[in-house]
């Protein structure tokens, strides 16, 4: 089987290499496009996330103090 090159491209054939080249392009860019989206959801979902464990290590250092001056008054009364 013998290969031969074009030493010439008509004007036709560039312009279908052209056409499939920017379909082939348009399909990469909606792929991006999709991808661009999921980043965007897993963004928004990291914020929800984050505000949660801020909302719970609120409530744990709430807890803490109350748990503190629990002891300390127990402590307190013990003494008397």
């Amino acid at each position: 089987m013998t290969v031969t090159a074009r030493k010439a491209w008509t004007d036709e054939r560039l312009d279908d290499l052209k056409e499939r080249m920017d379909e082939r392009f348009d399909l990469v860019d909606e792929r991006f496009d999709l991808v661009d989206e999921r980043f965007n959801r897993v963004d928004a979902d990291i914020r929800e996330i984050r505000g949660t464990l801020e909302s719970v290590q609120q409530t744990m250092v709430a807890m803490s103090g109350i748990m503190v001056t629990g002891f300390l008054t127990l402590a307190g009364l013990q003494a008397f």
